[in-house]
């Protein structure tokens, strides 16, 4: 038996200001049958990727340089690059066309745990949820990714007949994660129209659209189905799931869905 994931956008968690916790991902999910994979589970091989997140904004004139290294960073299979724009610059002229109030209490919480280059500040990398560094100084971020834990839980998946994305989870561990299904865009170009970056056109890699939650993964090896209704987010042409700690923790896996 199987399980399979009902449709579950979460929607922004409005947050005043800059305040805000991530909350830890609550299960959603039913049993059912599910169809047989179209292809065998992609196990052996399966890229372990460092996830690299770029808190970013339109209104930031020191914005653009990190905004290409995400570009250049996004080419390494190793590496997966989340642009998450925030919203507080936005008061400076020029609102963000795609700040999302959620980027910004995801970074306030990273900041709260003060880990290296924590800060809510814009250019910021953070890196598996853990250090961070201004976005653009590339010999930091390197760093922090050659520093990165890679011995979490992996992550396999197949696309069923119906269009169904089934997930197997392998691995054993004493903590709770999060599991969550992040709809991307590839890529944004954006011209903006006044302030900081007035009459610049901008471009942005992996743009968070939405973000979904799957539940938890309580430590030991589990499979599920992710239905066809949650790759439906208008504007996303790319997916990535992530298992991350509550509380902002770490990110202890992630992998680019294949779909």
């Amino acid at each position: 038996m199987s399980k399979i994931i009902t449709s579950l956008l979460i929607g922004g968690a409005a947050v005043a200001g800059f305040l805000g916790l991530q909350l830890a991902p609550t299960s959603a999910v039913s049993s059912a049958e599910v169809a047989t994979p179209a292809r065998p589970l992609d196990d052996a091989g399966a890229p372990r990727p460092v996830v690299i997140e770029l808190f970013t904004s339109q209104g930031c004139s020191s914005c653009p340089p990190a905004d290409l290294l995400a570009s250049r960073l996004a080419k390494d299979d190793s590496l997966l690059v989340i642009t998450r724009p925030v919203t507080y610059w936005d008061r400076l002229g020029w609102k963000d066309t795609l700040a999302r109030e959620d980027n910004s209490a995801l970074q306030r919480a990273y900041a709260a745990k003060g880990h290296e280059g924590a800060g809510v500040y814009t250019p910021q990398m953070v890196v598996n949820g853990g250090g961070g560094a201004v976005g653009s100084r590339e010999n930091d971020i390197r760093s922090l990714v050659r520093r990165a834990d890679a011995t979490g839980p992996s992550i396999a998946t197949s696309i069923n007949v119906d269009g169904a994305v089934t997930v197997s989870i392998k691995g054993k561990s004493d903590y709770l994660a999060g599991i969550s299904l992040i709809a991307l865009s590839s890529s944004e170009s954006v011209r903006i129209g006044r302030g900081e970056n007035g009459g610049r056109t901008m471009h942005y890699t992996n743009v968070v659209k939405a973000e979904q939650n799957l539940g938890s993964w309580r430590g030991r090896p589990m499979e599920f189905v992710v239905s066809p209704e949650n790759f439906r987010i208008s504007g996303a042409d790319k997916y990535a799931i992530i298992l991350q700690r509550p509380g902002a923790g770490p990110i202890v896996a992630a992998r680019l869905l294949d779909i």
